[in-house]
């Protein structure tokens, strides 16, 4: 019997089709530690409106 496939984890999914926002737009050129990275990273994915449940 094959396992039934799970939701990810938290249930968001989310999807960069079609953004052209660079890496750079997002995280800046400068160095970035992990936690600051997260959280620009989530910035820009509710501002563009990319997770969904």
């Amino acid at each position: 019997m094959a396992a039934a496939k799970k939701k990810p984890f938290g249930g968001y999914t989310i999807s960069f089709k079609g953004v052209e926002t660079t890496l750079e737009e997002v995280f800046g050129k400068g160095p970035v530690t992990p936690s600051e990275m997260t959280k620009k990273l989530w910035a820009v994915i509710k501002k563009k409106k990319l997770a969904g449940k």
